[in-house]
């Protein structure tokens, strides 16, 4: 008996190890994939709250952009009303004063369908600009998921080649020793 036990301490170049040992080391290595699939349990989470967000932020910015398309015209129409009325009354006081009315409106029509124009193409731009900021944000959180996700993947995939190399060499460490 004590030959075969110095046999095999001799081929592992270790000492045969007491089944408390054997536990312990049981029991970190299930503390350890625990911990580890908590973390990416938290990673999956914060990945998911983080496309919400972006999701929201987009839907956002296509509301505001919604709003606008409505309240311009709506504005625009009220403008152009107030100008109407105001330049109602001096039509009434002779020909001279509507001719120059009729200029003061024009020009005053021109400029504020110049204004409504700036206006709405500074509000296109900013809602532009929103959207690349956000998709950029988003390609960057998938980019470093993906990588963190194949990062675990390699460390999980070498951890199990090891786990199954050791268990292969202490089967066939086990085979020779049972035959003799």
């Amino acid at each position: 008996m004590a030959t075969q036990t110095q046999s095999r301490t001799s081929r592992t170049g270790q000492t045969s190890r007491t089944q408390a040992q054997r536990k312990a080391t049981a029991q970190k290595a299930a503390a350890t994939r625990r911990r580890k699939a908590a973390a990416r349990s938290r990673s999956a989470k914060k990945a998911a709250e983080t496309r919400a967000q972006a999701q929201l932020n987009t839907l956002q910015v296509v509301q505001a952009q919604a709003e606008r398309g409505v309240l311009i015209p709506v504005g625009a129409a009220l403008t152009a009303r107030d100008a109407v009325l105001e330049a109602v009354s001096p039509y009434l006081a002779g020909r001279d004063s509507a001719e120059r009315e009729f200029e003061k409106v024009g020009k005053r029509v021109q400029t504020s369908l110049k204004r409504f124009e700036r206006r709405g193409s500074t509000a296109r731009n900013r809602a532009l600009r929103e959207v690349k900021t956000r998709r950029r944000e988003v390609e960057k959180t998938v980019k470093q998921n993906r990588r963190e996700a194949e990062t675990q993947l390699r460390k999980s995939r070498r951890e199990v080649e090891s786990q199954l190399k050791k268990a292969r060499k202490a089967v066939e460490e086990r085979v020779p020793a049972l035959a003799s």
